[in-house]
């Protein structure tokens, strides 16, 4: 006859192989989960070409998993086909992840890469629509910029398929930083200014 105390041991033994089984599975599935995103990352950062600029850009929307971010309405097709929409603080750790010297583009930069086209809005004679023309989807300079809307503090998601918004590493304010604004509506590059709590689309750079 098997003891009442040698069952008690038995059954606590059995209780630690469960939990023990558990944790590693666990374990396994968040490494892969970990490997699976750097894997994605690393590919995604071959979708680049160098601009006009002379620097190395991104020519997709990032689409890498950054906490936190956002698909468009929610929806992972949005993220395949728009990339996923950031925090500013979010953007920033987001491109580090592809690896290779890759970082948010400072505002400058930006403004750079859109002088090179053309100009801005503001500070060229066609008002920024060289720049738009040459530097969205299908345009001649193969950067491709998406119409990708973006999401209000509050939740909201607005303005897919009008406005491609981006963010710059740079702030304009404690509390906000610059962002340029693909406008369909004006047909025209624009350099603006937002709280970082917005979330927005963002490209990648590196020298």
């Amino acid at each position: 006859m098997v003891s009442a105390k040698y069952k008690t041991r038995r059954s606590r033994i059995g209780v630690v192989s469960i939990v023990v089984s558990i944790a590693f599975g666990f374990a396994i599935a968040s490494w892969e989960h970990l490997l699976a995103q750097v894997h994605k990352a690393s590919a995604m950062a071959y979708s680049s070409m160098r601009m006009a600029d002379g620097k190395r850009w991104t020519t997709r929307n990032l689409d890498v998993k950054a906490i936190p971010s956002y698909c468009y309405d929610g929806s992972e097709l949005n993220c395949r086909q728009y990339g996923r929409l950031y925090t500013w603080e979010s953007a920033q750790r987001a491109c580090q992840l592809l690896g290779d010297g890759w970082r948010i583009p400072t505002d400058e930069e930006w403004r750079q890469l859109a002088r090179h086209y053309g100009g801005l809005l503001k500070e060229s004679v066609e008002k920024g629509r060289s720049s738009y023309k040459a530097l969205r989807a299908g345009g001649s300079s193969g950067f491709n910029a998406l119409l990708g809307g973006g999401r209000s503090p509050d939740g909201k998601y607005a303005r897919l398929e009008d406005h491609g918004f981006y963010w710059t590493a740079s702030e304009s304010g404690p509390a906000t930083a610059w962002f340029y604004n693909f406008s369909k509506g004006l047909q025209a590059l624009s350099r603006l200014t937002v709280e970082k709590q917005w979330a927005l689309s963002v490209r990648c750079v590196r020298e």
